[in-house]
């Protein structure tokens, strides 16, 4: 995969290029800020981005509004925000853009390589990957939470594991239920939640957010 890096700490920036290029992936670049981080996608067309959120100038939300013009110009590359908050004041947006792989991970939650890499391959195959931290910020900020009052506990346990870009093989083991159990479920999600469903799990976890953070 080509990926672009932007991240401001110096340590982590290098980090990460050693993990990647370590992996055979591509790092075309690997900056400090999101105007570079804009910049270098738009010349090196990356198969995913990976920024942080709060870098130069003002530390706030830089780095995932420069994901959300990314997204929104070029919808074809993967997103992943790699922080240490959660920021759910752009996320929503961000993840229900369209189109295309995203992922939202926090740094001191990640601590297998392999699980971070493998991350960033089904990103760029256009899947998800979403802390469970991120889903919960996600839903509790939602000015639509109210409309969960409609499911069932179990139910927000499975979309919670939706959101979190599970296939129902996961959230049955994760769950200890059988396969359709969780289909049946994430039937009823759907039909309480006034979403069409899809074959599709990032599609159906787009929705899902989408619905929420509008």
């Amino acid at each position: 995969m080509r990926i672009v890096i932007a991240e401001d700490a110096a340590v982590i920036r290098a980090g990460l290029v050693e993990i990647l290029t370590d992996r055979g992936h591509e790092v075309a670049a690997a900056v400090g800020d999101a105007e570079a981080l804009k910049a270098a996608v738009a010349e090196h067309h990356p198969d995913v981005a990976i920024t942080d959120v709060r870098m130069p100038p003002n530390y706030t939300d830089e780095g995932l509004r420069a994901a959300i013009e990314i997204r929104r110009d070029q919808p074809g590359i993967g997103i992943l925000v790699f922080s240490q908050y959660v920021e759910t004041r752009y996320a929503a947006d961000l993840l229900a853009m369209g189109s295309g792989g995203v992922g939202y991970l926090l740094k001191d939650r990640v601590a297998d390589v392999s699980e971070f890499t493998g991350a960033i391959a089904r990103i760029a195959a256009g899947g998800t990957a979403l802390d469970p931290e991120v889903v919960t910020g996600l839903l509790n900020a939602s000015r639509h939470a109210s409309a969960l009052a409609v499911l069932t506990a179990r139910e927000r346990d499975v979309l919670a594991l939706m959101a979190e870009g599970r296939s129902n093989s996961a959230i049955a083991d994760h769950l200890v239920v059988s396969e359709r159990a969780v289909e049946k479920h994430i039937s009823n999600i759907f039909s309480k939640l006034g979403l069409p469903p899809s074959d599709s799990d990032h599609r159906r976890v787009l929705a899902v957010l989408a619905y929420l953070g509008t």
